[in-house]
């Protein structure tokens, strides 16, 4: 395993646990405790961990790769985006954010006129072909491996920005709200919503229940929710009793129950 290999492979370890000690680091990378030590010094230095005697904390603020997370749930990710696609009107102006949900929405989009504003990179190289769409890049500072651009430029060209629809995708639901997992993202997140007549919020069901590093919104700012068959009955209910609009699609369920 190479270096950078092995300190990624710590570094999610660390990030999924929150705190770890030297040994249990030890056993999950299979390398000696010295080696161990040597790498969680670097990602001190980098601001990623803090050391602790014996162990090390996650202090990091991270999106996980827009690869792995391309992977994950893709077949109720697929099947969401199907049905989302359908309300966005021919002539709509709309936002669409950094998330693997709508990078899938996009891919359906063809054959629509429509303006589309966008801060991921992986979404303007699906839609800069399509002579139909007239696409809005916003600019900022490029997250590292997410292809997300985001900032305090993203957000002031959102300021001159005025959108019918928003689509976005999210970290985690709770019934405080919606969670993203990177403060950078939410403040974009934020003057997104801001600048949007409509909400509507693509989503797998294995986000309920879960939140993450940086609050939203609350449930009440969002006009629609399209997610997948396993939502539970409570959940329904709980968006509902918030004033969304819940769109369920039927689809094959995975075995796993982790937000994604």
């Amino acid at each position: 395993m190479i270096v950078d290999e092995r300190r990624n492979q710590i570094l999610q370890v660390i990030e999924n646990k929150g705190f770890v000690s030297l040994h249990e680091l030890a056993n999950a990378v299979d390398v000696s405790q010295s080696t161990i030590r040597r790498d969680l010094e670097h990602l001190d230095r980098i601001g990623q961990i803090r050391r602790t005697r014996g162990g090390a904390a996650y202090i990091g603020e991270s999106l996980t790769a827009f690869d792995d997370r391309q992977v994950q749930a893709s077949s109720q990710k697929q099947a969401v985006a199907e049905v989302a696609a359908q309300f966005i009107q021919p002539g709509d102006t709309i936002l669409l954010d950094g998330g693997t949900s709508t990078l899938e929405v996009a891919k359906r989009l063809g054959g629509k006129s429509l303006q589309v504003v966008t801060n991921s990179l992986p979404i303007i190289n699906v839609l800069s072909s399509r002579d139909e769409i007239e696409l809005v890049m916003l600019g900022g500072y490029l997250y590292p491996n997410t292809g997300v651009f985001l900032g305090p430029l993203a957000v002031s060209t959102l300021e001159q920005i005025h959108a019918r629809r928003l689509i976005m995708s999210v970290g985690g639901i709770t019934e405080k709200g919606l969670f993203n997992s990177n403060s950078l993202l939410v403040d974009t997140e934020k003057k997104m919503i801001e600048v949007s007549d409509e909400i509507i919020v693509v989503s797998d069901s294995s986000k309920l229940g879960y939140s993450a590093l940086a609050h939203l919104c609350s449930l009440d700012r969002i006009d629609q929710i399209v997610i997948d068959s396993g939502i539970t009955d409570a959940w329904k209910k709980t968006l509902e009793s918030a004033g969304i609009q819940v769109n369920v699609v039927e689809c094959q369920q995975t075995e796993s129950n982790v937000p994604v």
